[in-house]
C-alpha cells in the first residue's frame, strides 16, 4: 500500500496556494449563484477571493443560518448546486438540518483518514457508526471503498451478534465511535472469542490518551478524525499522532467565537471551514468547536496545516441575570471601539445573586465609557475592568461562566 492517499498530500506550500487560487474562486462564483447566498454575496467579485486570507471579506455562515434558510426553501436552502434527486441520500440531523450525501468516489473525503489509518484493499472493516437518518454510517462505507476495503454495515447495538460477525467474517478493522469498540472487545473477551481487529478509526466522540492505550495493548492502532454531517471529513490523524492533519478538500479557518476575525497562530478560536465540495459548497461554516493551529509539519510527510483537535465548543452563550449573552454581542463590544483589543465577560454569583464582569484590554480606556457600551450591547448592567493589552487568556473563551451548579 502508498503511502499516501494520493499526491495532494505532500504538495509544497506553493502548490497548494497555487491551486487554491484556482479552486477557490471557482467555488465562491459557484456559490454566489445559488439562492442561498444570493443576497449574502451579492456584491462578492469572486475573483478577489483566492486565498484563505481572503476568506475574511465574506460573512459566516452559521447552523441557525442553515435551518432557517432551509425552513424557507426546503429541503436544502437553496446551499445545493444539483438537483436534490441527483444526490444519493438526505440525512437529518438534530434541528432538524438536512444534509446531503453522494456515494461518487470518496464524496465525504473520509478516504484520507482510511488510508493514514492503515486501511486497505485486504481489510474487513466493521463499520458501527449509525446508519439511520444520520451520514457518519455512509461516510465511512464511502471511505472504505476509496480505499478498496470490504464493509460490514453493523450500526450500534447487538454486541454478541456484532462479535460473531466479526470472528466469522474474519473482521480486521473497526470504524466507529472511539468507545464501542472496548465494549466489542470485551464482549469477545467475556464470550472467549479470538477478534483479528488490528486497526481502528473513530471519530464522533473523544479518544482518550488511556482508551487508546488500552487499544494498542491490545495490538490495535487507533486513530481518529474530525468530520461534522454538513461538510464531511475536516481534518485526521496519521501514524505520527502529533495533531491533526487538514484535509485537502476544505480550508480551515481559526476565528475569535462570535466573529470572522482569525486569531493568531497557536491561540485557540472557532474552527470555521470552506469546502471545495462543487456538489454543495458551504463557504466559512462555522463548526461551533474549538481548536487551535499547530506549528510546523507532521512527521509523517504530510504538509498540510495541521490543528490541535477539538478543544471544546464555541457557543459559550451563558443566562445572566434571566438574560443570554452571546460570543457574537461580545465581538459587537469590542467592535465598538478601536482601541480595544480584546473583551471577556465573566458570570459569577455575589451571594444569590448573579454578578457580570466585563474584563477589556485596552490602553487609557475610559471605565465609564465602557460601562455604557455594555449596557447598549449585551442588555445588561456589568462591572468593566480594563486589563493591559496581551493580559487575557488565548484560550478562545470570551464568556466565562463561574458560577457553580452543585
Amino acid at each position: 500500500m502508498s503511502q499516501y492517499f494520493d499526491e495532494l498530500e505532500t504538495r509544497t506550500a506553493d502548490a497548494r496556494a497555487a491551486d487554491l487560487a484556482k479552486a477557490l474562486p471557482e467555488q465562491i462564483a459557484r456559490a454566489k449563484s445559488l439562492a442561498g447566498y444570493s443576497e449574502t454575496f451579492a456584491d462578492v467579485d469572486p475573483s478577489s477571493i483566492t486565498s484563505a486570507a481572503d476568506l475574511v471579506k465574506l460573512p459566516v455562515l452559521r447552523k441557525s443560518d442553515l435551518g432557517k434558510a432551509q425552513a424557507a426553501n426546503p429541503p436544502l436552502g437553496g446551499f445545493n448546486a444539483i438537483p436534490v434527486s441527483d444526490f444519493a441520500h438526505i440525512f437529518q440531523s438534530p434541528g432538524p438540518i438536512y444534509e446531503p450525501g453522494n456515494t461518487s468516489h470518496d464524496w465525504w473525503c473520509m478516504g484520507r483518514a482510511m488510508h493514514a489509518a492503515g486501511f486497505g484493499a485486504d481489510d474487513i472493516v466493521q463499520n458501527c457508526f449509525a446508519y439511520h437518518l444520520t451520514p457518519a454510517g455512509m461516510i465511512f462505507e464511502n471511505a472504505a471503498k476509496a480505499v478498496g476495503a470490504a464493509v460490514v454495515p453493523a450500526g450500534i447495538g447487538q454486541t454478541e451478534l456484532q462479535v460473531q460477525a466479526a470472528a466469522a467474517i474474519g473482521v480486521t478493522a473497526y470504524a466507529g465511535t472511539p468507545d464501542y469498540l472496548k465494549i466489542i472487545l470485551d464482549k469477545a473477551d467475556e464470550m472467549g472469542v479470538t477478534l483479528n481487529i488490528t486497526k481502528a478509526a473513530v471519530g464522533g466522540g473523544a479518544l482518550f490518551p488511556s482508551l487508546r492505550q488500552e487499544y494498542a495493548d491490545r495490538g490495535i492502532t487507533c486513530l481518529q478524525s474530525y468530520a461534522t454531517a454538513d461538510l464531511g471529513n475536516i481534518a485526521y490523524e496519521s501514524a505520527s499522532m502529533e495533531g491533526m492533519i487538514v484535509d485537502e478538500s476544505v480550508i480551515v479557518e481559526i476565528v475569535t467565537p462570535g466573529t470572522g476575525l482569525p486569531v493568531a497562530e497557536g491561540e485557540v478560536g472557532e474552527v470555521v471551514v470552506t469546502t471545495l465540495n462543487p456538489d454543495y459548497p458551504l463557504i466559512r461554516f462555522a463548526t461551533g468547536d474549538l481548536s487551535a493551529v499547530l506549528a510546523g509539519q507532521s512527521p509523517c510527510g504530510r504538509t498540510n496545516m495541521r490543528i490541535k483537535g477539538w478543544m471544546g465548543r464555541a457557543d459559550q452563550t451563558a443566562k445572566i441575570k434571566g438574560m443570554f449573552v452571546r460570543p457574537e454581542q461580545v465581538a459587537a463590544l469590542v467592535a465598538k471601539h478601536d482601541e480595544i483589543a480584546k473583551a471577556r465577560v465573566i458570570a459569577t454569583r455575589s451571594g444569590e445573586m448573579d454578578v457580570m464582569t466585563v474584563q477589556i484590554e485596552a490602553e487609557n480606556g475610559d471605565a465609564d465609557v465602557y460601562a455604557k457600551s455594555v449596557a447598549e450591547t449585551l442588555k445588561l448592567k456589568g462591572q468593566v475592568e480594563i486589563v493591559a493589552p496581551d493580559s487575557l487568556p488565548k484560550d478562545g473563551i470570551v464568556i466565562e461562566d463561574q458560577r457553580k451548579y452543585d
